[in-house]
């Protein structure tokens, strides 16, 4: 399916120095904010303590946040989950509080004077209602263990990467497609690490989701480069010709489907709630980096990389009749 069709190939590699001195430039930036500012864990990776609470009516968020800051027990988190009237606050871990009475505590503070159920897990009545849902508590070793997890996870994903390009297609686009899949994933933990977004495990799980994708492009794109090179039309074509068809014929395809896709993924980051905001918002970036990478940086390094005809079409064998004529 095709909404259009370009008739002359866009002279993509003529740019491709320009474009990857850009690359270059944002990658360097986006490990200096990362080595500098760090990323912003939310308690997930650094421990600390979770409380859902259900309200009889749409609260006041920031109310609430002054509320919970009052307690001064660290920086916290209260952010709408699920519904409008669904709140999820989270307590960095507090040396001198204990874990356990976190809950309790920041549950008063919110009821401020309403009365208690029996159970405690209720306050006030009618419009006024709270109810406490589940109190949850992460420690920092097992915040510690996430985040060895997670990077465990990032590194299982790429290593099967190049495995796969490699034994799909050849080592010079397994290289060059893990190549500019790291640029994509330095880039959106760059962003993270200059705007100090909050990295949760949703995040995580967005840049892993990008690294499929982005991978997803630059095998359409190979295989084409694979196709040309078999084509008797491009038997005797320059390389950089063949992957300018490769990419211009791959364009219509590219709009269509990464199109719809971020019309998803921004529909999410800005009806779906602060829950999803940054997971949205981490796919967003990886989205529009994976399409930019995969036609400017990945099918650039390729070139560069000297990929030839010969690495891609195995040589015709020789028949008997062959043997005999020759």
């Amino acid at each position: 399916m095709e909404f259009f069709r370009i008739r002359h190939d866009i002279p993509f590699m003529s740019h491709a120095l320009q474009f990857n001195v850009v690359s270059a430039i944002m990658f360097l930036l986006a490990v200096v904010f990362l080595v500098i500012n760090g990323l912003h864990f939310n308690i997930e990776f650094t421990g600390g303590t979770v409380i859902e609470l259900k309200y009889a009516s749409a609260p006041d968020i920031a109310k609430i946040r002054t509320q919970v800051d009052s307690l001064n027990l660290g920086e916290a988190s209260v952010q709408s989950f699920g519904s409008a009237t669904d709140l999820l606050v989270r307590l960095p871990v507090k040396a001198e509080v204990k874990t356990a009475e976190v809950g309790e505590v920041t549950f008063k503070a919110v009821c401020q004077g309403k009365p208690m159920n029996a159970g405690r897990d209720v306050c006030g009545t009618g419009a006024d209602e709270i109810k406490r849902q589940r109190v949850e508590s992460v420690g920092a070793q097992v915040g510690k263990e996430l985040a060895e997890s997670g990077a465990l996870a990032l590194l299982i994903v790429i290593v099967g990467i190049v495995i796969y390009l490699a034994a799909r297609f050849e080592w010079r686009f397994a290289v060059s497609t893990v190549i500019a899949n790291l640029h994509d994933v330095v880039i959106i933990l760059g962003f993270f690490a200059f705007f100090q977004w909050e990295f949760s495990l949703s995040v995580l799980a967005a840049v892993l989701a990008v690294l499929g994708y982005s991978v997803n492009e630059s095998v359409v794109i190979a295989d084409r480069i694979r196709e040309n090179f078999r084509s008797p039309r491009f038997r005797r074509a320059p390389v950089p010709e063949v992957i300018n068809n490769a990419i211009t014929t791959t364009l219509s395809r590219t709009i269509i489907t990464h199109g719809c896709t971020l019309i998803m993924v921004l529909s999410i980051l800005f009806f779906g709630g602060e829950t999803l905001h940054y997971f949205a918002q981490a796919l967003a970036i990886g989205i529009v980096f994976g399409i930019y990478s995969s036609a400017l940086v990945m099918a650039a390094l390729v070139m560069w990389l000297g990929v030839s005809r010969e690495n891609l079409v195995k040589p015709e064998k020789k028949t008997n009749v062959d043997k005999v004529m020759t």
